[in-house]
């Protein structure tokens, strides 16, 4: 993983703070960035969690960390994903890990239609910026003790889908440095091949298996 801090360092933001967000904004400070976390309730809650980051580590509301990372993570529950701030993330890569749970999230008309993904509602809701499915398939623990280094035999993949190549190149840069293989699944329209209840959800792949996995995804109607 990192080695060394960047000259420049680089700031994630974190809009929701849960086990995924928290996985991640460990991560991000083992490997040098500046971490902003935010949640629905207060940067006040989130002070046991900061401190067990460190200085490079501080709360703050949604939009403060929206507006402070130079990539963002929403990782809140999909029902909310309409709260998250539009403005300060124009312009900005938006990594989205949301995963659809009726049970959860309440029925979703064009979800169970299957006439859109996931992704795709969180790129409509933020049209200035460039939406990245990423970390949707994967616990938070394994996110911390599954990642090796690049090279590593049998290392896990994970996969990502988004619109903006450049974005996604930032993408497998940050879960490479995390310590995870990438494979492009495509279009933001093909995140449904590794959402819930999919062949390549959950389970450890490397880049073989996942993309076969990928490859074996039938959508929830041809069930």
């Amino acid at each position: 993983m990192r080695s060394s801090v960047d000259k420049n360092m680089t700031t994630l933001g974190l809009i929701g703070s849960g086990n995924i967000g928290s996985a991640l904004a460990k991560l991000a400070v083992n490997n040098g960035y500046q971490v902003v976390l935010s949640n629905s309730r207060g940067p006040e809650t989130l002070q046991d969690l900061v401190a067990s980051l460190g200085p490079n580590a501080r709360a703050a509301t949604p939009a403060e960390a929206a507006a402070a990372g130079d990539i963002v993570v929403v990782t809140v529950p999909l029902k909310a994903y309409r709260q998250v701030p539009v403005e300060p993330l124009a312009g900005k890569i938006v990594i989205d890990t949301n995963n659809y749970y009726p049970q959860r999230d309440g029925q979703i008309a064009e979800l169970n239609s299957e006439e859109t993904t996931v992704s795709e509602l969180l790129q409509q809701h933020l049209p200035s910026s460039s939406v990245v499915k990423a970390f949707n398939n994967i616990a938070a623990a394994d996110l911390i003790t599954d990642g090796t280094l690049a090279g590593t035999e049998h290392r896990r993949a994970l996969p990502i889908a988004g619109d903006d190549e450049a974005a996604k190149k930032t993408v497998t840069d940050l879960i490479d440095l995390f310590g995870f293989d990438v494979i492009d699944a495509g279009a933001l329209s093909e995140g449904w091949r590794f959402q819930r209840d999919t062949a390549a959800y959950v389970s450890s792949f490397t880049v073989l298996t996942l993309r076969v996995a990928l490859a074996a995804a039938k959508r929830y109607s041809e069930d």
